[in-house]
């Protein structure tokens, strides 16, 4: 059966406010949590950006809830070593409850130290690179790399984790859930897309897990929820390689123009009605995804969790 988690927006909420949403997810039956990385919002109007292993220390202090990184780019703006160690000590703080949800990012956030950003099917090497090291170091042996775009010398963590941590491999298109499939733990996307469920598990994923989700604008006033998500997540119905390539907030902003109040309503999950919260998700089941992750968009948090506990879980777990 499909477990059903929340999904953190570190893009749009403040520390705090994350914290609150983690306690009032396992309250309302959720079980497990996912978090966004990410150095900027999306949009201006988004506003937030804390630091994502910051928060999963925290997360460990005030949840029980298993946690996933949905997801962190390990190759450019943190070098893989890094990476590692973070990994690793959240695997401890969180008593192997730590899972790393990996991918080959956005220049959004990896271009700001002034690297090249480059191609797919180089970042997709990267990732792969970045990968071996990871998880030769979460080992707790000394590694020493010399690949074609990392060096590591003689580097050890003396911090891991009893268990190994979960690599979960994040694609949207044939090559990255091909690769994915041979180099993951797990399967990370975002659409209810049964065939690349079924190329990842072709490529040798499996019955590895696969997890993925959707953001949602609960409220009582469809017509408002829907303005809430034109608002600050117009960026969800951008099309194409843009999320990967535009630079910077106000380039994705201007993109955004072009998102229309009419798509966000025929695209977006908004609204009070409990069937339509729970097709959604079920549309993720039946695609075959092992965990189904959902986020609220806006302030209304306690109104959304109220209705998931009462109206959508319970229909999701008995359908």
């Amino acid at each position: 059966m499909a477990r059903y988690g929340y999904f953190l927006a570190s893009e749009e909420f403040t520390p705090a406010n994350l914290l609150d949403q983690a306690r009032a997810a396992e309250q309302a039956g959720f079980e497990c949590l996912a978090i966004s990385d990410h150095f900027h919002p999306w949009t201006e109007a988004q506003g937030q950006s804390p630091f994502v292993w910051s928060m999963i220390g925290a997360l460990a202090q005030v949840t029980s809830l298993p946690v996933t990184t949905f997801v962190t780019c390990p190759t450019v703006r943190m070098h893989p070593a890094l990476n590692a160690q973070a990994a690793a000590t959240s695997g401890v703080l969180t008593g192997n409850r730590f899972r790393f949800g990996v991918g080959t990012g956005e220049a959004l956030n990896e271009h700001i130290l002034g690297d090249v950003w480059p191609d797919a099917d180089v970042r997709m090497q990267m990732l792969e690179e970045a990968l071996q090291i990871i998880r030769e170091l979460l080992t707790g042996d000394e590694v020493t790399h010399r690949g074609r775009h990392y060096t590591v010398e003689n580097a050890r963590l003396y911090t891991v984790p009893d268990q190994p941590v979960p690599l979960y491999v994040s694609g949207f298109g044939p090559k990255a859930a091909a690769l994915a499939g041979r180099i993951g733990d797990g399967f990370v996307t975002m659409t209810p897309d049964e065939e690349l469920v079924g190329q990842f598990r072709r490529a040798g994923g499996g019955q590895k897990p696969v997890l993925g989700g959707l953001k949602v604008c609960w409220g009582t006033d469809r017509d408002q929820a829907v303005k809430t998500v034109h608002r600050l997540w117009p960026t969800q119905f951008l099309p194409g390689e843009l999320g990967q390539v535009l630079p910077s907030p106000a380039h994705f902003e201007q993109a955004s123009t072009l998102v229309t109040e009419q798509a966000v309503a025929q695209g977006a999950v908004c609204g009070d009605d409990a069937g339509e919260h729970t097709r959604a998700l079920s549309a993720y089941v039946e695609a075959g995804f092992d965990e189904v992750y959902v986020g609220q968009i806006g302030p209304d948090q306690q109104g959304f969790f109220d209705f998931y506990r009462s109206e959508v879980l319970p229909a999701l777990r008995s359908s």
